[in-house]
């Protein structure tokens, strides 16, 4: 149980392993932005071309980081991101679609 017992040295807000993850840290980043910028934009009726696509980008940005993720809490903010970035993409086809008015 010794191992169980020895600190930490660095304490980082993305990897909990100690070893840096670019990539993951930015397909998380860019899954909690576009999952914001869907999440809030889905509320406006107008706006759905918007919401649809950063949504469905949300969406693929955020299952590819599931994917390839390798600590517990790039995991945990990925499904923030990814539940958000839904909800602005169901909320957009509902209100429009990805090509409604635009293609006919």
């Amino acid at each position: 149980m010794a191992q169980a017992m020895r600190p930490q040295s660095s304490i980082s807000l993305f990897s909990t392993d100690g070893k840096p993850h670019p990539l993951q840290d930015t397909l998380l980043a860019v899954t909690l932005v576009l999952g914001a910028v869907a999440f809030v934009t889905a509320f406006f009726h107008n706006l759905h071309l918007l919401s649809s696509w950063t949504g469905l980008v949300g969406i693929l940005t955020g299952a590819y980081g599931q994917f390839i993720s390798a600590t517990t809490r790039e995991r945990f903010a990925l499904i923030i991101g990814l539940g958000a970035s839904a909800i602005g993409f169901f909320l957009g086809m509902a209100h429009g679609g990805l090509f409604g008015g635009v293609l006919g």
